[in-house]
């Protein structure tokens, strides 16, 4: 008997409590403020009490020092290093007509097209010929031409295409609800992590957002993670687009979802995204934001995230300009993509164009994978592609045992400088690898079981006579 995923919806989101606790939350004084992020160094999270008190934090002093602490848990976690991966779009031939979105089925001058297997094949090509490792396969949603056999298929093509020493070891899937079999299919299939967005967790926002088609079901929406959960995908990603609706209600009920999927399944989100609206073509809420987020106001909700779920991987795109995303790096960023193209078959046509023919939105980080890294490698922080975790296993709970008390840290460094290393040798400028290696050495220096870094190092010997695809 199919469940009643109005009533899980209910379960999953609490709107009133939302709005009550906002209503009376007042900005904390400064001892108010140390008290709570005394609390998060714990690296047990906080409640939605504590989260909506720092959110209403306006004090640049009370600010610095959420933004210090953000810093010092996700270097706790995960350490200094900042994961790569890059989106591969594969269709824009959408049935919805959301109202933020450039492949919503009322913009007609919008070229569209679905890949081919052929043409994933050549952009995946592509992809590794610039170095990446890691994919985010993005789909529009059209049964009849992007179901379940497609994707399936799709990721078959992803994983089973090679360019020399290149090879995508993980890829992870954005698309539109599924049904239960349909996620075991996904499974079986040997994707990563499964993401999708809200949008906006606002029932009335998200109404008016969704005209009629399958995404404006809100609540067959909303519950895609229980039944991916249920088909045992326990890698979930999730997020709000930042702009449709009040930022800190967003944020509360993002942490109100992880909290639920703890509670339910004993594993929260293995990662969380914080996109807020580009402009877009024809998407009327793309050209009047209702609910503009400042760029203040976004450094702080993403430090409050990295306080409020500590243990989770926050994803940041290149919707955001390169010197914002700087900054963010610093906030409690681990995860970014780098090199993007937002719509099918972009990357074989090596554009400099920001916004390709058929993109779903407009781009604010233009720089090329390896530019993004050179930067990062002088800002003091280690790339990676590393994709160990999800090879042995170590997904789920088990990630989870490991990433909430920060133990995942002695898996992450040694590995992000393996894979940083193998970038290097193979696909690197040469600015980059003068600058790379001299990063990993510090890095190395910095890894503090002896034992680890000798078997590091070991391995690091390896990789520079040519051996490839080593972790621990």
């Amino acid at each position: 008997m199919e469940r009643d995923w109005e009533k899980e919806a209910e379960r999953i989101i609490d709107e009133e409590r939302i709005h009550a606790i906002l209503a009376s939350t007042r900005v904390p004084e400064l001892s108010e403020v140390e008290e709570i992020l005394a609390k998060a160094g714990e690296l047990k999270g906080l409640s939605l009490e504590d989260t909506a008190r720092l959110l209403n934090v306006t004090d640049d002093d009370a600010l610095e020092r959420i933004f210090a602490k953000a810093r010092e848990i996700k270097e706790a976690i995960y350490g200094k290093r900042l994961v790569l991966f890059a989106p591969l779009y594969v269709s824009n031939e959408c049935v919805n007509n959301c109202l933020y979105c450039a492949f919503r089925r009322d913009n007609r001058s919008l070229p569209r097209r679905t890949l081919d297997f052929d043409e994933i094949r050549e952009e995946v090509l592509t992809l590794e010929a610039k170095g990446h490792k890691r994919l985010l396969l993005v789909s529009s949603e059209n049964p009849r031409k992007t179901g379940i056999d497609y994707l399936v298929r799709a990721i078959e093509t992803v994983y089973n295409t090679r360019n020399g020493r290149g090879e995508i070891r993980r890829l992870n899937v954005n698309a539109a609800a599924m049904t239960t079999e349909e996620f075991r299919r996904l499974k079986e299939a040997r994707i990563g992590t499964y993401q999708l967005f809200q949008e906006t967790y606002h029932r009335e926002t998200y109404k008016r957002a969704h005209p009629p088609g399958p995404k404006a079901n809100y609540a067959w929406h909303l519950t895609a993670m229980c039944r991916a959960q249920e088909a045992g995908i326990d890698d979930v990603g999730m997020g709000v687009l930042y702009g449709l609706y009040d930022y800190r209600f967003e944020v509360l009920a993002t942490l109100m979802h992880a909290q639920y999927l703890e509670r339910e399944y004993g594993v929260g989100p293995h990662t969380i995204s914080v996109p807020r609206i580009e402009p877009a073509e024809n998407a009327p809420l793309a050209e009047k934001v209702p609910y503009p987020v400042s760029d203040r106001d976004f450094k702080k909700l993403v430090a409050v995230l990295r306080l409020a779920v500590p243990y989770t991987g926050i994803i940041l795109s290149t919707r955001e300009r390169a010197e914002l995303r700087n900054e963010l790096f610093t906030l409690g960023v681990s995860q970014i993509s780098a090199g993007s193209r937002t719509a099918p078959g972009a990357y074989r046509k090596a554009s400099d164009d920001s916004a390709p023919e058929g993109s779903q939105f407009s781009l604010g980080d233009h720089r090329s994978l390896d530019e993004v890294i050179y930067e990062i490698s002088q800002m003091g922080y280690i790339p990676s592609f590393c994709t160990a975790c999800y090879r042995l296993g170590r997904t789920g709970q088990d990630f989870m045992d490991l990433a909430k008390p920060g133990l995942i840290q002695q898996f992450c460094a040694p590995n992000a400088i393996l894979t940083f290393a193998e970038y290097l040798e193979d696909y690197a400028s040469h600015r980059t690898r003068e600058v790379g290696w001299k990063a990993i050495q510090q890095h190395l220096n910095s890894l503090p079981n002896p034992k680890l870094r000798a078997r590091t190092e070991e391995l690091l010997g390896k990789i520079r006579n040519g051996e490839r695809d080593l972790y621990l």
